[in-house]
């Protein structure tokens, strides 16, 4: 298991230098004022003026920089200790108020004591963990008594898909992850040959880990289309709304949901 961690890590590591200048992501007009929350996120998630809040697999912090410009107290984490040192850097050049720590979230208990008002995670995060129970465990003890839970993240149905809309990968989880050998990440940018391992976890297995921290569901929501052009069988139907050209919006391209925990 160490040895698909430690590949993901380097990975990871390569892509943050290329994602930093990447059109994806577009930098500069972050740090110019753009929020990078999708509107999924904004009209979900809540208040967050005030709010102590914890963004687990933040890579280098586009979102949790655009979180505390909307007036909350950010931690943002990742493994990837390269994309740790761009966000921090980010952080100081825009006088944004943000602690980012270098860390495996599956490792995270005991590294920040502190509990959060809300714990975030969105977007391609959880199947870069070989252990959801685990995951779940971490989620329920960062959450402070009455706080929250949120994530939005791509429909393991559609993570099924290769780029050209097959189905190729499995909906269920297995021990051992799905190695590929990508051309370029997500962003469009290419790297050196490297391998990449993948869990996918069923909708079942990311609710069941939350139920069994004790955590109480708020919401569980499904969307026809993904804020994010994820393949070349990807066609844009609306602002910031893409769909399959073979799947249309017959099919779940991502789901949100929200949980909280008892107490005051």
């Amino acid at each position: 298991m160490d040895h698909y961690l430690k590949a993901n890590q380097a990975l990871w590591n390569t892509w943050t230098d290329q994602h930093v200048n990447s059109e994806f992501y577009d930098n500069e007009t972050f740090k110019a004022g753009k929020n990078t929350l999708t509107e999924i996120e904004m009209d979900e998630m809540g208040p967050l003026e005030g709010k102590r809040l914890l963004h687990l697999q933040c890579h280098f912090g586009q979102d949790t920089l655009s979180i505390a410009r909307l007036g909350a107290e950010v931690t943002g984490v990742d493994f990837s200790d390269k994309a740790i040192g761009v966000a921090r850097q980010m952080a100081e050049e825009l006088n944004i108020p943000a602690t980012f720590v270098c860390s495996n979230v599956l490792e995270l208990i005991g590294r920040i004591v502190d509990p959060f008002d809300i714990v975030y995670t969105a977007y391609g995060t959880v199947g870069w963990l070989p252990d959801i129970s685990l995951w779940g465990k971490v989620v329920a003890h960062h959450i402070k008594p009455g706080g929250t839970f949120y994530m939005a993240g791509f429909h393991p149905f559609f993570q099924m898909m290769d780029d050209k809309g097959e189905i190729t990968y499995e909906y269920f989880h297995r021990p051992t992850p799905d190695e590929e050998e990508p051309e370029n990440s997500y962003a469009g940018a290419s790297h050196l040959p490297m391998k990449e391992y993948w869990w996918n976890h069923s909708l079942s297995d990311i609710i069941n880990a939350l139920l069994t921290q004790g955590l109480h569901m708020e919401h569980f929501h499904e969307f026809p289309y993904s804020p994010f052009n994820l393949g070349e069988h990807m066609v844009e139907v609306g602002p910031n709304r893409w769909q399959s050209s073979r799947w249309k919006g017959h099919i779940p391209y991502v789901y949100s949901l929200k949980f909280r925990k008892e107490g005051d």
